[in-house]
């Protein structure tokens, strides 16, 4: 917006500004006037200013209407008492008394830019070309304009010339561009601040889907493209629309934005506009009944006083909107003294003539209308104090408090240039610059470095890019019970050089107009709890999304979180997945059912093993202990006591020793069983071949001595199968979580499977040996044939070993365990019933068969059975009773 304005208006500047004569000597003339709305007033050093006095749409030959603006008005009388206020002052340019240039700019660009140039060449229709160019220029700096677009199209020229422009409402931030605007500078934050000051608001209530409202021209489109770019960067939200309001009032334009609005799923509004812009919108805002909406007003109308009324509230109650700050000036008393014929020009011409400003107010005229209509006559003295008019209302100055610190800019920035001491200057060769030829851009220099503090307390100064240190106050639109408007001060945003946009609020203050009463929610998605993650909807904007909930191992425990966490090893996911937690572990313990009675049936065997084990200790010198090996006996039980404890080594956490010595102990002990056995079973199988003729020969071979050598060297094996094993490839612990994801399953591994089979084979040999042979033992006479009951028990010791095999390899976890334990209990309670319970049956319960009659009766039955020769031989072999004996 503006550019081709400015193109034209530059070439206008050089074509009307002033014309070389050809004739001599040479002058400077004005080809052309503009007949512009002006006050003066004369002084040592004139400053301009340009303010909106006049409203006007159409301009033929530059005339003006009669709509008047109040507040430009008295805009412009701020700047007057601002002057005379400096004048006062004995400490700030003394002896210099500064004058104005008041231009009213009519809200047209044309007539603003007109204005500009005049105050930039005067009002002298014409001077004299000296060779050296001498003198103050006609104004050293100018007070406007209130618009973007205006300030954009001055200073694009004057800016060529360094003409100190310092704006007090313009807030564009293409103006902050210092290449191209290198003598503008402004009191009011530029829209890059205001920007970030409403994004701060967004994000303290957490409002991110909103809709934006933007004026066509410099203001407005520059702030759509600074919001869309700080609010992707912020991460703060989104925009749910983003339209511009249209300067024609095109009813069709504005009634599809409002229908967007109404539909639209954002419940706050955000609109960088003007007053006119709003007031057309809001038309169409109620006759389309759009409420439920929370309003966000930029500075341009959050105090406007045309918006604050009772057909609109309904829609605009709670509004919430940035301000420029407030000043107490001490104004009012200047402005009563406003009186026709005062401030009047030394052409005439005056501003409102102020005429018009009083026909305005008191609704009169100074002369009778040529139709003869009638109407009340002013007179001139009527008493201002008596008139309700915004004029007077000084409650709330805030663009006069910008104007105020302008005109103390620009005075601050003359004085530090006027104290300059001459050899210790800022420019060439350490000059100083001085009333008598001073040119602009020195003005700029002392603008630029100026810093004070204001009557108010409030520091001014400018940064790189002319911008004055931004700070707003957070207004919020209260709508009494009495149906009054209350614009209330909630607030304020400040930019810190630590922590950046700092906004404070009192949110116990905040009106909101809503059912409720409280925060309202505008979100285009709620947001994702922990536990889950975002989820983009594709083609929608970041904020629109769906929350998908992490999947197992996995975790967030932040709110809107984009991943989910995995877990780590050894931990899992909560139920809710917003946390991770120690993964349960599972083992044989001794604490639960199983283990329990697992751990019970091994401690039983123990003590069954020792109970039989004191049994035949205590009836020793019995024919029935005596006549069964006794040796070989107590050896069996010593090792089937082995084997019942060894299995409580597979019962709790697996540790390294315990992995190492639960098999090692396991093998070995089942050896030491099974070779005690089959070493038994040899010695029947030896003594009965020695009962037949020559074989008394074999029996040698098979003595107590031999025995034990056997039993040892067979169980030496074992061992040394074992050492190999645990050297080789030990067995050790291990952390298994492929049977479960969410619990670790303690066990452990075998090491060397190699190693473990062969330990299981030498066994199973072993079994099967001793199986066969005690198979081949069966027919031996029935009451003194241990052959039967070692075939028994052999075969319920290699069923339970086959069964277990599958069993253990199906199992999972502490169940393989399980499966172990239990097959070494199945196996050594067999062995422990089949072979030493018919014994003790007799010992115990039937006594008279534990007798040397008893005896002599089994030794006639074997007698004539198997022969004498067997039954002396087996006794005298096994240590029992000899025939002398009996």
């Amino acid at each position: 917006m503006g550019t081709s304005a400015e193109r034209k208006w530059v070439f206008v500047f050089f074509f009307l500004l002033c014309s070389v004569s050809s004739s001599l000597p040479s002058f400077c003339k004005l080809r052309r006037q503009f007949h512009l709305n002006s006050m003066h007033k004369a002084g040592d050093v004139i400053l301009g200013g340009l303010f909106e006095v006049h409203y006007t749409a159409i301009f033929p030959e530059w005339t003006f209407t009669t709509d008047f603006d109040t507040l430009g008005f008295r805009h412009a009388m701020t700047m007057a008492f601002t002057i005379e206020e400096i004048n006062r002052n004995v400490h700030l340019l003394p002896n210099v008394t500064l004058g104005y240039s008041l231009y009213d700019n009519c809200g047209a660009l044309v007539i603003g830019f007109s204005s500009a140039l005049s105050l930039a060449s005067g009002r002298e229709e014409q001077f004299l070309l000296q060779e050296n160019c001498t003198g103050t220029p006609p104004v050293l700096g100018i007070v406007g304009d209130s618009y973007s677009t205006f300030s954009i199209a001055t200073s694009n020229v004057l800016g060529l010339y360094k003409m100190p422009i310092v704006s007090y409402f313009a807030t564009c931030s293409c103006l902050s561009d210092r290449h191209r605007f290198p003598s503008f500078f402004r009191t009011i934050p530029s829209d890059t601040f205001q920007v970030r000051a409403m994004i701060q608001i967004l994000k303290h209530f957490g409002w991110t889907w909103v809709g934006l409202l933007v004026s066509d021209d410099d203001y407005g489109l520059h702030v759509a493209q600074s919001f869309q770019s700080d609010l992707a960067q912020s991460g703060a939200g989104c925009l749910a629309y983003l339209e511009v309001l249209p300067w024609d009032s095109d009813s069709s334009e504005l009634r599809r934005i409002v229908h967007l609005i109404k539909t639209s799923t954002a419940r706050v509004v955000m609109v960088f506009a003007h007053e006119f812009h709003m007031i057309h919108l809001m038309e169409e805002v109620v006759k389309q009944n759009v409420t439920g909406l929370q309003w966000m007003a930029s500075e341009a109308w959050t105090a406007a006083a045309v918006l604050q009324t009772p057909r609109l509230m309904p829609y605009l109650g709670g509004t919430l909107g940035i301000a420029i700050r407030r000043g107490e000036l001490g104004l009012k008393e200047f402005l009563l003294q406003v009186r026709p014929g005062l401030h009047n020009s030394d052409d005439g011409n005056n501003m409102v003539r102020v005429h018009q400003f009083w026909e305005h107010i008191f609704q009169c005229k100074f002369r009778p209308p040529l139709d003869d209509s009638g109407g009340t006559l002013c007179t001139g003295q009527e008493d201002l104090e008596k008139v309700e008019t915004e004029f007077l209302d000084v409650s709330n100055l805030r663009p006069e408090y910008n104007i105020y610190k302008a005109v103390y800019a620009l005075a601050y920035a003359l004085d530090d240039m006027l104290r300059c001491e001459p050899g210790r200057g800022p420019f060439r060769g350490n000059s100083c610059a001085n009333l008598q030829r001073t040119e602009l851009w020195q003005l700029v220099y002392y603008l630029q470095n100026v810093n004070f503090t204001t009557s108010l307390g409030d520091r001014v100064s400018f940064d790189e890019n002319g911008d004055a240190l931004p700070i707003y106050d957070v207004m919020n639109w209260l709508w009494l019970p009495n149906g009054r408007t209350k614009v209330q001060n909630v607030g304020e945003v400040k930019k810190s050089s630590v922590k950046g946009e700092e906004l404070t609020l009192d949110e116990n203050k905040i009106f909101w107009n809503f059912e409720s009463k409280k925060v309202p929610r505008s979100v285009c998605s709620e947001s994702c709890p922990p536990g889950t993650r975002l989820a983009r909807r594709k083609g929608q904007p970041v904020c629109c999304f769906d929350c998908i909930p992490c999947s197992e191992g996995k975790m967030s425990n932040e709110t809107d979180s984009m991943e989910c966490t995995s877990c780590p090893e050894d931990f899992w996911s909560s139920p809710q997945r917003d946390l991770c937690v120690p993964k349960k572990t599972e083992f044989l313990s001794y604490h639960e059912p199983l283990g329990i009675c697992l751990t019970t049936a091994s401690l039983l065997g123990t003590f069954v093993s020792a109970v039989v084990f004191g049994i035949f200790i205590h009836h020793r010198k019995t024919p029935i202990v005596r006549a069964n090996n006794s040796e070989l006996s107590f050896h069996l039980l010593v090792s089937l006591k082995l084997c019942f404890l060894c299995s409580l080594l597979f019962i709790g956490r697996p540790r390294l020793w315990t992995c190492q010595l639960r098999h090692a102990a396991f093998g070995i002990s089942f050896v030491l069983c099974v070779s005690c056995i089959l070493v038994k079973t040899v010695v029947v199988l030896a003594v009965f071949k020695a009962s037949k003729p020559g074989g008394g020969a074999s029996l040698k071979w098979f003595g107590p001595l031999q025995q034990r050598g056997t039993v040892l060297a067979l169980t030496s094996v074992q061992a040394a199968i074992c050492t190999a094993w645990l050297v080789s490839a030990s067995p050790a612990p291990h952390k298994n979580t492929e049977y479960h994801n969410d619990k670790i399953v303690y066990e452990c591994v075998v090491g060397s499977t190699v190693g473990f089979a062969v330990l299981l084979g030498y066994i199973g040999f072993l079994a099967i040996l001793s199986f066969l042979l005690a198979f081949m033992a069966r027919n031996l006479p029935d009451n003194f044939n241990e052959a039967k009951l070692i075939t028994f028990s052999m075969l319920i010791f290699c069923a339970v070993w086959v069964a277990f095999v599958p069993a253990y390899i199906n199992s999972p976890g502490k169940y393989a365990d399980a499966v172990e334990v239990f097959a070494i209990l199945a196996s050594s309670f067999g062995l422990l019933v089949a072979l030493f319970g018919p014994k003790c049956y007799i010992i115990l319960l039937k006594p008279e068969r534990n007798t040397k009659k008893a005896i002599m009766v089994l030794l006639s039955i074997c007698d004539s059975t198997c022969g004498h020769e067997f039954f002396i031989g087996y006794n005298l072999f096994t240590g029992g009773i000899n025939h002398q004996n009996i």
